[in-house]
């Protein structure tokens, strides 16, 4: 159980305080940008319509939208407010009455890169034999806008997949993607143009991670923040959404995570928390706390587990004037009071809430999330956010009824690894490991069921659920166990009738 900040506690955080105090970060204009790049200009800004895609097969369209739902676009990794939040409401209740009917389904290649969305088009990010491909689709449809593609030659030293694992991102105008081998590419939305590239591991001579590449960008006040985690700096990024050019750099201590930058307003102020630290020895990373405006660091905070192949994966969590930081390789989680004088200050630690590549949910004063690396070492947590004290803690699993084709089996599944989404009816909408859908009551009192259904039974699902305009968009990244669904993006139906 997680407690109160003990006397062994309180001298590790006395320590790691002193340790980030004794490593200053290097100050911003120490650092060059070692190729900026050429940029263009829109050549023509006019929007071409959707053409016919063959990979994608048409089921049916939605349902209409309740005339007071509440819809918005996904521009970002875990969504418009960075924090697997959606204000969307008029959404499916019962998932076994009524299983999420199939809008359109499309192929995809490899990658766990999670679709972005913005005014009606949805941005894919995969890989296709030895390219990575970026393609613009009508949300309603799945038809083809345009696609851009170049070579990789990327390969997962574990026997993973060898695609993208960082999720594309929009403002709106402009369709940003970094690639496994980090080639960075900015696009135009409407039409595709390239309007600037840069090749991030060569030019910042950036050594080969666990899993390459893989840390979504974020984009904020028309820069793009990347944790590229160079060698003795920058650690972080900032590039001009325009032309591509490096208008920051800022810190020297630690490597790229998976992490993706997070945006807060702490104290009134805008903040950037960068959560880095990925292969590196010895292990090293921790929390980041950077004005976005010049890349001045307020605080650093070290964090990460002491395995060498461990990173650190989880966004940081941004509760107030507060974060939660985990990783699951050995520290576990902390929060952290960002105080007004640009200190981080540890509030508790916990070894027992250690979050893999999860973010955890903040709820009526507890946090929820996933302790463990799993699948055999996955539980759904909550936490007080206070104390950092348990209130409960359960492994979810289920018996269900499965046709292989050769009739009916019953087979053992459970939520494991999975992500969740807080939607705006006060809902939790969990997406288990081998392709469950969950509507979940997070409450202090226990776990709490409301409805189920099997959306295809396949391992990996591990694709974070974008949720737009009452459409849910899953990733399926291997085929299926028992029928064997190819790997595609699915579009289902989340709207309600009434």
């Amino acid at each position: 159980m997680a407690a109160f900040v003990g006397l062994a506690e309180r001298a590790l955080a006395i320590s790691l305080i002193v340790l980030a105090a004794a490593y200053p970060s290097r100050a911003t204009d120490q650092f060059v940008d070692p190729a900026p790049p050429s940029f263009q200009t829109l050549i023509d800004s006019t929007t071409p319509p959707a053409r016919q895609n063959s990979d994608v097969s048409f089921h049916a369209p939605p349902k209409p939208l309740a005339a007071d739902a509440v819809v918005s676009d996904w521009p970002s990794f875990l969504g418009p407010t960075h924090n697997a939040f959606s204000p969307e409401t008029r959404l499916l209740a019962d998932l076994a009455k009524t299983r999420p009917a199939i809008v359109w389904e499309m192929r995809k290649g490899a990658g766990y890169a999670a679709p972005a969305i913005s005014n009606g088009r949805v941005i894919l990010f995969h890989r296709i034999a030895d390219d990575e491909l970026i393609e613009c689709l009508d949300a309603l449809s799945g038809q083809r806008f345009w696609s851009f593609k170049y070579p990789t030659g990327y390969q997962d030293r574990y026997g993973y997949c060898d695609g993208p694992r960082s999720s594309p991102v929009t403002d709106g105008k402009h369709v940003i993607a970094i690639g496994a081998e980090g080639k960075l590419h900015c696009l135009s939305l409407t039409t595709g143009q390239l309007l600037w590239q840069r090749d991030l591991m060569t030019e910042f001579k950036l050594k080969q991670n666990f899993f390459g590449v893989g840390a979504t960008p974020l984009i904020e006040a028309n820069r793009l923040i990347v944790n590229l985690g160079a060698q003795g700096g920058p650690c972080v990024a900032a590039f001009d959404l325009n032309t591509g050019r490096m208008a920051w750099g800022a810190g020297d201590q630690w490597g790229p995570s998976y992490a993706t930058p997070t945006p807060a307003m702490i104290h009134g102020r805008p903040r950037v928390l960068v959560f880095a630290g990925g292969e590196s020895r010895p292990p090293t990373g921790g929390l980041l706390v950077i004005d976005p405006a010049n890349g001045k660091v307020d605080c650093t905070f070290p964090w990460r587990g002491t395995r060498r192949e461990s990173v650190n994966a989880s966004s940081p969590v941004v509760i107030g004037n507060r974060v939660f930081i985990s990783e699951c390789y050995g520290s576990g989680g902390a929060l952290l009071e960002l105080e007004e004088n640009g200190t981080c200050k540890p509030l508790w630690t916990s070894e027992n809430f250690g979050t893999h590549f999860m973010s955890a949910i903040p709820k009526d004063g507890c946090l929820y999330g996933i302790d463990g690396h799993g699948p055999d070492d996955a539980f759904f947590v909550c936490a007080a956010i206070e104390d950092g004290k348990e209130k409960w803690r359960v492994r979810p699993q289920w018996v269900e009824t499965i046709d292989h084709g050769d009739g009916p089996r019953e087979v053992t599944s459970g939520t494991d690894r999975c992500s969740l989404l807080m939607t705006g009816d006060g809902r939790c909408l969990c997406l288990g490991e081998y392709g469950d859908l969950l509507w979940l009551d997070l409450n202090l009192t226990g776990y709490k069921e409301l409805s189920r259904t099997s959306l295809f039974a396949a391992s990996d699902t591990w694709t974070p659920p974008v949720l737009s305009h009452g459409l849910l968009y899953i990733c399926q990244n291997t085929p299926g166990l028992f029928h064997g669904e190819p790997t595609r993006l699915i579009c289902y139906d989340l709207r309600s009738s009434h």
